[in-house]
């Protein structure tokens, strides 16, 4: 029988407590990588791809180091824009008072005197309106900014490992089948392991423009792993 896992009351749509399959985690990501760069090491001390597997354990503790630093500069750049609003809502209203008073201050007037408050009011909500916009926006656009860069290196870094498999061809290469076959499941492996730590940025955005590019690294990296097993395939005995 399946276990119940309860969730508390006015829960929200994250994972539910007690859950421990519904969240993937930076600790396992890296320890896997960590792993597989020990094992390309151990079994290919001189060729680089034991570098290149170096460079993604970086970029996967980047992603957690970023993850305790952005969430300062979020937290940081919400207050500041929230006292811009505040301030440009604080402008906006002393505009519109004054131009009410001037017209009091006028003494008697028609309907037809109304038409130039009016005006000004609602000039003045729209402008206003697309400011607090604007500035509410600000750090979800900072975060998507810097993570759609680190999801970029990670794109150009499955480019690198597709580069080291693509030389690697069976019947050719100077690697007896069966190392060339653990080079090539290796080269799998990683990047396999590229689309995993793509997906840690998804964990905890809502962002259209953040969950596209991790969809599309992980569909890169499923191709570029799908071609190296039809490689694999292929290796005579021996």
């Amino acid at each position: 029988m399946a276990q119940t896992v309860n969730r508390p009351e006015g829960h929200d749509d994250g994972p539910p407590v007690g859950s421990h399959f519904q969240r993937l985690e930076h600790a396992r990501v890296r320890r896997a990588t960590a792993e597989l760069q020990g094992r390309i090491r151990e079994r290919f001390p001189r060729r680089t791809l034991w570098e290149v597997c170096g460079e993604l354990v970086a970029l996967v503790d980047e992603v957690a180091l970023h993850d305790g630093l952005s969430q300062r500069r979020i937290r940081a750049a919400r207050v500041l824009s929230r006292l811009a609003v505040l301030l440009v809502v604080a402008f906006l209203t002393g505009t519109v008072g004054l131009a009410v008073l001037d017209l009091v201050r006028g003494g008697q007037f028609q309907a037809v005197d109304f038409l130039p408050l009016l005006e000004t009011i609602i000039n003045t909500s729209v402008f206003g309106g697309l400011a607090v916009l604007f500035l509410l926006a600000v750090p979800e656009r900072m975060e998507r900014a810097r993570i759609l860069r680190v999801l970029h290196r990670l794109r150009s870094l499955a480019h690198v490992i597709d580069m080291h498999q693509l030389t690697k061809i069976p019947g050719r290469d100077t690697l007896a089948p069966a190392e060339l076959g653990a080079y090539l499941e290796q080269c799998s492996e990683m990047l396999s392991l590229v689309g995993k730590t793509a997906a840690l940025f998804a964990e905890d955005t809502t962002d259209g423009d953040v969950l596209d590019a991790v969809e599309g690294i992980e569909a890169l990296t499923s191709d570029m792993s799908r071609k190296v097993w039809q490689k694999i395939a292929i290796i005579p005995p021996g």
